[in-house]
């Protein structure tokens, strides 16, 4: 973070707060304490009016006549606002989230909030290498910076590659990097998990005038299929958080019948495989039999 944010960020969480001490700035915004003492110097040289309380319990405020009304957001818009930021932190943990959750909690009381909504996500070791590579793909994005990386593509085959980043995308649990590549000459998209030494290049360029319907490359928004299949209701769950109930209708005592849009490949076949026993793919027919073709292939791994 630029010295310039960390001193906003500052004001901004004083002007909401009473006290806030100096390890608690310094463990924010991750820097040595002295550098929060010269911040305070720095603020106070701008007639920003701060004072400091030594003692256990000190550390710097704000005067309060400097302070202004922030209820232009209710505590319903701003907790709401907490609950959103905090899926995005799990997705994305960053400092810069960290410092945006930290503000829009100055703004709320000091006593603990009793929100009816609370966030639980699966603690993968892989999302913190996932952010390193996130970093550096901003950093490129803001600097019009080329990236270079080492790609693994949906079928396996290594090839190393030069993009021109222009935008991070997030679907289905995985980030994805959409530029131009300058090995293929075209606009690309590239899931991060696939990237292997990816680093920054000292080149930058000039941002191309992409046409506008740059996006998703096609192998990440491939044509879908109306697949009808035989669910247990062990999984009606599944289908009703991700295609809702509409796409569910009674079948027979044991099974419910579901019709739903997916992709007639791999990625449609792993998705559907994954529920095992409890599905059972009847329509249309060339769909159940490029899938009874993918389970055969699993199958003759331990034949």
């Amino acid at each position: 973070m630029e010295k310039i944010e960390r001193l906003i960020a500052i004001v901004m969480i004083l002007l909401q707060k009473e006290i806030v001490a100096t390890t608690e700035f310094s463990r924010l915004f991750n820097v040595f304490k002295r550098t929060i003492l010269r911040d305070m110097e720095t603020l106070g040289l701008s007639n920003i009016p701060i004072y400091s309380i030594h003692g256990a319990n000190g550390g710097y405020g704000i005067m309060n006549e400097y302070k202004i009304d922030k209820r232009l957001l209710n505590s319903g818009d701003l907790e709401n606002i907490l609950a959103a930021l905090g899926g995005l932190e799990q997705i994305y943990l960053s400092r810069e989230v960290e410092v945006t959750i930290k503000k829009i909690e100055a703004m709320l009381h000091a006593a603990p909030l009793k929100s009816a909504i609370q966030l639980s996500f699966y603690d993968w070791n892989g999302r913190g290498e996932i952010a390193e590579i996130l970093k550096s793909c901003q950093e490129a994005i803001l600097h019009n910076r080329q990236l270079t990386f080492d790609y693994i593509d949906k079928n396996g085959m290594p090839t190393k590659r030069t993009v021109e980043p222009y935008q991070l995308h997030f679907s289905e649990m995985s980030w994805y990097l959409i530029g131009y590549c300058l090995t293929r000459l075209e606009y690309r998209t590239f899931k991060l998990s696939r990237t292997d030494n990816l680093t920054v290049d000292k080149h930058t360029f000039v941002p191309r005038d992409h046409p506008a319907d740059r996006g998703f490359a096609e192998d990440y928004s491939p044509r879908l299929v109306q697949v009808k299949a035989l669910i247990s209701p062990a999984i009606k769950d599944h289908f009703i958080e991700r295609y809702g109930r509409k796409s569910i209708e009674p079948h027979s005592a044991e099974w419910l019948s579901a019709t739903v849009p997916i992709p007639q490949n791999q990625f449609g076949f792993r998705h559907l495989a994954s529920f095992g026993t409890e599905l059972r793919v009847i329509a249309p027919p060339s769909y159940v039999e490029d899938f009874r073709q993918y389970v055969a292939d699993i199958l003759k791994n331990y034949s």
